[in-house]
């Protein structure tokens, strides 16, 4: 049984206006427990509203969101324990930093689960520990960090709630390539320790290629594609109608590709991309 099944789900924003827009549409799909799921799709596709219909934040205007095979909203005064299980970074998290230490702030979910104080430190620690930030910042005033410092401590206050989903919404926007790099490097060790699953929502085609396993690509609210991300990735022509691209390096290795040259054409990192070229050139030399 998978964790996550999306039944027939819609939400219109504004349904009875002249404004009415439907950011969701009769969207369906299982994902499994443990996987890492990149979401994809151009500005106003509906992926930022998916992910708040996944953690209960918004009430799908028609179908289902069934969390280990239950209805998220069959009971409705639970929905805040949903929260706890599907945890939601928003873009731009450090915006909701608002308690006196970096420590409080990560720990306000766990206090808010009505743990106890020592499990609560555990969860601070152990969070902190996964965004890589470092134990003497816990003590400060969350409004001393550098950005990259606070995106970090956001984020680990939704991972120290120990979700056994983890959204992300554009977790690197604003950070620099360093600090973006290092984010979801960090991202990437969590959700293999922990073995939670993770869904990536993102505009950087490299990010996702990189990271994900499975690729959801949304348009107008749909589900255009939904597949494994070497696999998606070589609808190259597919995507772009969409709005959307594949990773540099892959453009350039089909380049190579219809060249002549015997390059791997799939690669979807710098990595492979430059792995395969090595053993050509070790071939031809």
């Amino acid at each position: 049984m998978a964790q996550l099944e999306i039944k027939n789900l819609s939400f219109v924003y504004s349904a009875k206006t002249a404004q009415k827009k439907i950011a969701v549409d009769n969207l369906s799909l299982s994902i499994e427990k443990g996987s890492f799921v990149g979401i994809i799709g151009h500005t106003g596709s509906g992926k930022s509203t998916l992910a708040q219909l996944l953690n209960g934040l918004l009430k799908p205007s028609s179908g289902e969101v069934i969390l280990e095979g239950k209805n998220i909203w069959s009971e409705p005064k639970k929905i805040r324990d949903v929260r706890f299980k599907v945890g939601l970074v928003f873009q731009y998290p450090e915006y909701q930093l608002f308690e006196e230490t970096v420590e409080k702030d990560i720990g306000f979910g766990p206090r808010n689960m009505g743990l106890s104080e020592t499990k609560i430190q555990e969860r601070v620690e152990n969070a902190a520990n996964f965004v890589g930030l470092k134990s003497e910042l816990l003590k400060k005033s969350p409004f001393e960090l550098s950005g990259g410092e606070k995106r970090r401590a956001a984020i680990a206050g939704v991972i120290a709630m120990n979700p056994e989903i983890l959204i992300l919404d554009e977790p690197s926007a604003g950070l620099d390539p360093m600090g973006r790099d290092e984010l979801l490097e960090q991202i990437r060790n969590y959700h293999r320790q922990e073995g939670n699953t993770v869904l990536l929502v993102s505009h950087s085609m490299e990010d996702v290629a990189k990271f994900a396993e499975k690729v959801l690509v949304m348009s107008n609210g749909k589900m255009a594609f939904f597949d494994e991300t070497k696999k998606i990735f070589s609808y190259a022509d597919e995507l772009e109608n969409l709005g959307l691209r594949i990773p540099q390096i892959t453009k350039i290795m089909r380049l190579l590709d219809a060249a002549g040259i015997p390059v791997d054409k799939s690669a979807l990192t710098v990595e492979s991309g430059a792995d395969s070229i090595e053993k050509l050139l070790r071939k031809i030399g």
